[in-house]
């Protein structure tokens, strides 16, 4: 083992006591982040070229501070997204939803998809439907002008720029100019109940803006704005998927009733076999 194995194996050690809940994953990933390689390539880096600049890294990750933030970077799908402090880390969990909006996108009879992530942050979902559904047009809109600058930066950076829009205001009333022609809402909005700040772990509760995280006692609020939003914006047939927090899916299909024309309403589930998002279709005419 080369002296920089030794030290990921001791930076292990002291991220498992600070409660990280990934110490070898982030103690890797630290180190390849400063010294230049891969996770894989860690092997490679010589005894003389350890950077100390790894245990000012280990630190800040010891005193919980969010590994994307540290190395600036975070992955999501096919992508490698610019992150930091102001817009919310997207998280694996969400993948699977855009997956199914993806999939969704391609069975529409539709050539050039109409699209509209809400609550974008960094840009995540918007970028990947953009790229993977090669004619989509998509409309991004965050009210947070932090976290939008972050997805102005990473929608630039991906070459997309002609086919993903970013727009600062309230997901509420954003885009009137697209009533009735939505072919696909998505949206990863605020969720987490204000009663829950004290069970947050401090990666979430200390560095993920305020504004993507909170959404009244139950956690709710946004997503029951969502409801009237999605019947302003979808065309008939659209689709809607919606992420949501544990144990908030028993709740959220009852929101969005057939009386008021919603179709198809189902929770989906993650990689952990939890309900992760609800999808919907709007009534044919």
């Amino acid at each position: 083992m080369n002296f920089l194995l030794d030290e990921v194996a001791r930076a292990t050690l002291r991220l498992a006591d600070a409660g990280v809940p990934s110490p070898r994953t982030d103690a890797e990933e630290l180190a390849a982040y400063v010294h230049g390689v891969r996770r894989g390539q860690l092997h490679e880096v010589a005894d003389s070229d350890f950077d100390a600049l790894y245990w000012e890294c280990v630190a800040r990750r010891a005193a919980r501070e969010p590994l994307q933030h540290i190395t600036g970077r975070a992955y999501f799908r096919y992508l490698e997204l610019r992150v930091g402090p102001g817009v919310f880390v997207p998280r694996p969990e969400t993948e699977i939803m855009v997956d199914w909006a993806i999939q969704t996108l391609r069975a529409m009879d539709v050539a050039d998809p109409l699209v509209a992530d809400l609550g974008t942050g960094s840009g995540a979902i918007a970028i990947s439907i953009a790229q993977e559904v090669p004619r989509s047009r998509v409309h991004a809109v965050d009210i947070d002008p932090e976290a939008l600058g972050w997805a102005r930066r990473n929608i630039e950076a991906s070459g997309h720029a002609d086919r993903v829009h970013a727009h600062q205001g309230d997901m509420r009333t954003a885009l009137p100019d697209l009533d009735g022609r939505l072919d696909l809402l998505i949206s990863n909005p605020p969720y987490v109940p204000t009663t829950d700040s004290a069970v947050l772990p401090p990666e979430v509760r200390d560095h993920d803006p305020a504004p993507a995280l909170w959404a009244g006692r139950d956690g709710l609020d946004l997503i029951r704005s969502l409801e009237a939003v999605g019947r302003r914006l979808l065309r008939p047939g659209g689709a809607m998927a919606i992420e949501h927090g544990d144990g908030q899916g028993i709740d959220i299909p009852r929101l969005f009733p057939e009386e008021l024309g919603w179709r198809d309403v189902r929770n989906r589930k993650d990689l952990a076999h939890r309900d992760r998002f609800v999808v919907m279709r709007r009534a044919e005419d």
